[in-house]
């Protein structure tokens, strides 16, 4: 059968649903031509699934797109952008005009190269680097489950992914996977688009597993059919919405740039315009014959139907609520309010902290304040990738373990950083919670790029990270972070915490908890340290340093440090004074907060005298803050394994050497 039959065969077994495929098909081609970028392949190849998905089985309402009941619907390989503007643009979602379509991938349009949460209504998550959405995906089929366990009226939807193999062959896809098999997360479905191409060639160039079959081996619902055959797409999704015991895989077997007639099947389908010739070929041979941008009426009345289906089920659902005791709880979850009683809940727990010291290891502080936050703040869920005891992430609020029987507060997340990094994402994303979740500093690196879509969406995730420097000692430098520290305060939009002390570390808390749109990290020390704040109703932390001690009249230098060696500079501090030396000791819990602070309060905490910094890790990025890199104590290499004590000894991070130092500049 040549190409031209396939396409008859496909189309005739349902002319309507192959016609209304047609229009995502002409757009891809259209916008991406007028772009002369972009990647027409996927949304032509997954268009019979995307309309059969959207036609008649997605719950959604165009006109009230964030509904909360709503499914979700994740475009994880998010290089097929023009399939979810196509879908939300025919289906009427408002702000998805026809002229945001013809500016694809332009300046100021909400059409972006790969789907930006926040900039459209419709799209649920920022998609591109490939495996995350996946993984954020099993983010949002957890919270759809534990908030159903809170408000079984009110909360009964599913999540709807699309994928390709690059989100397969990702690592981060198959820590999705395996998590969201053992938890059993039945109400969430994958549409793999299994089209045997890559971007380097076909994939056995790289890529030859049985993937239903891995899938299977995860738990998982498996259904293979013809991505092209819009009755076995029908049947496979009808089939997946009546297994709610196991997640489901619907494998589709499609062809790229489908219809295309010297492309489709190729790599050349994937990342370039077809151009005019290829393009008008295409139309051709799907009997495709309206201008470019232009959508035959009949075929946009259907999809605006399409997009009107949900509307009665939504107002249905709108009245429920309104008739419910749990309304206004609800809506406060999802709007992400704090309870009323949060401020008062704070301060109290900071009383309790200076009628009874607490000198103990910052991440045993952050447990000290979580037994008090987690109780106060229904929305925090939290979890740990396999280091709850050394973490401390468990408190009583939210000691009940999520299981695939009883969806708890705490998410035991394996030893898989950067997929637990994605699924806080999708915590956050589909709302109603509040999630943190813990590892070693060191191993960020493997949560980076999930923290980074963090920040860019904007989301208010926390990241509990502890055994923050040299000071966990004998596991040596490969669980030491050196670096850590100075590439996370390179992301825009993302708060990193350092705290000192107890009362620090409190206040960090309450600012994550307060910051719906920006991420928070926290780096923790394994090692105890002295609490230093006795007294003050008002939340230091919060202008990101301030002048913690101050000793003699005016300046002489100025010690500026961060987490647990706030206490070696003000040792430090207490003898250099001892010689009738003027010093103040400023604690600079979070950078980004300082700098955000204005100018005439900077210049107060700073001062003009000399300044030295003082952190066990990279002296890079400290020169914003000091004169140059030898006015910084820290690390200048990698750690090594023996006690702390003799680490920061060899390493020359001691009272000693910033005395030494400080009396150098002080005489210049």
């Amino acid at each position: 059968m040549n190409a031209q039959s396939q396409i008859a065969a496909k189309a005739a077994i349902d002319p309507e649903n192959f016609a209304l495929a047609n229009c995502l098909r002409a757009l891809a081609i259209d916008a991406v031509n007028a772009a002369n970028s972009g990647h027409p392949g996927a949304p032509m190849g997954m268009a019979d699934a995307a309309t059969v998905l959207f036609r008649k089985h997605l719950k959604f309402d165009a006109s009230a797109p964030d509904w909360p009941d709503r499914d979700r619907f994740v475009l994880s390989n998010g290089h097929a952008s023009m399939l979810l503007y196509g879908l939300l643009h025919l289906t009427g979602y408002e702000d998805m005009t026809i002229d945001q379509i013809r500016n694809f991938r332009q300046w100021g349009a909400i059409t972006a190269g790969h789907p930006e949460w926040g900039h459209a209504k419709g799209v649920e998550t920022t998609t591109g680097p490939l495996g995350q959405g996946l993984a954020t995906a099993v983010g949002m089929a957890l919270a759809e489950r534990a908030l159903a366990a809170e408000f079984p009226d009110l909360v009964d939807h599913r999540t709807w992914v699309m994928l390709g193999d690059g989100c397969l062959q990702e690592g981060i896809g198959q820590e999705a996977i395996s998590l969201a098999g053992h938890l059993k997360l039945g109400k969430l479905n994958l549409l793999y688009d299994d089209n045997d191409i890559t971007i380097d060639g076909p994939t056995s160039v790289s890529f030859s597993e049985d993937v239903p079959a891995r899938f299977g081996a995860c738990g998982w619902h498996v259904i293979s059919c013809d991505g092209h055959d819009a009755t076995a797409l029908d049947a496979a999704m009808t089939a997946a919405r009546a297994e709610t015991s196991r997640p489901t895989l619907i494998a589709m077997k499609t062809t790229i740039g489908f219809g295309a007639p010297n492309r489709a099947g190729t790599a050349k389908a994937h990342g370039s315009p077809l151009g005019d010739q290829e393009g008008a070929l295409a139309k051709a041979a799907l009997g495709w014959d309206a201008a470019p941008f232009d959508i035959p009426a009949d075929l946009a009345a259907s999809w605006q139907e399409i997009g009107a289906r949900g509307a009665k089920e939504r107002k249905a659902w709108e009245a429920t609520l309104a008739a419910s005791p749990d309304a206004k709880a609800f809506n406060d979850r999802v709007s992400g309010k704090l309870p009323e009683n949060y401020a008062a809940d704070v301060q109290k727990a900071r009383s309790d902290l200076f009628a009874k010291p607490q000198n103990v290891a910052t991440r045993k502080a952050s447990q000290i304040a979580l037994e008090s936050l987690a109780a106060a703040v229904p929305a925090m869920i939290g979890g740990s990738a396999d280091l709850t005891g050394s973490n401390l992430t468990r408190v009583g609020a939210v000691d009940r373990q999520y299981t695939a029987d009883m969806p708890g507060r705490y998410i035991g997340y394996g030893v898989r950083e950067f997929g637990m990094a994605a699924a806080m994402n999708g915590l956050a994303l589909h709302g109603g919670f509040k999630p943190y979740g813990g590892t070693f500093l060191v191993f960020s690196d493997y949560a980076r790029n999930a923290i980074r879509l963090s920040a860019l969406m904007g989301l208010g995730v926390t990241y509990v990270m502890t055994h923050d420097s040299i000071g966990l000692g004998e596991d040596g430098p490969t669980h030491q972070p050196v670096e850590h520290l100075a590439s996370l305060r390179a992301i825009p939009n993302l708060n990193v915490f350092r705290p000192a002390d107890a009362v620090e570390t409190l206040e960090a808390w309450d600012i994550a908890l307060r910051s719906p749109a920006t991420p928070s990290l926290m780096a923790l020390s394994r090692q105890n340290v002295p609490q230093l704040r006795e007294s003050g109703p008002e939340n230091l932390s919060e202008k990101g340093a301030y002048i913690l001690r101050q000793y003699g009249e005016g300046r002489d230098v100025t010690l500026l440090a961060t987490g647990t060696e706030v206490a070696l500079a003000i040792e430090a501090a207490e003898k250099l004074h001892n010689e009738d030396y003027a010093v103040t000791v400023v604690s600079m819990p979070c950078w980004e907060l300082f700098d955000a602070q204005p100018e005439e309060y900077r210049e107060s905490v700073l001062g003009t005298a000399p300044r030295i910094a003082i952190e066990a890790a990279s002296a890079f990025g400290w020169t914003r803050y000091v004169d140059r890199e030898a006015d910084v104590i820290g690390m200048p290499g990698f750690g090594a394994s023996a006690p702390a004590e003799r680490l920061y000894s060899e390493f020359g991070i001691t009272t000693d050497a910033i005395i030494t130092l400080a009396k150098t500049q002080i005489g210049k």
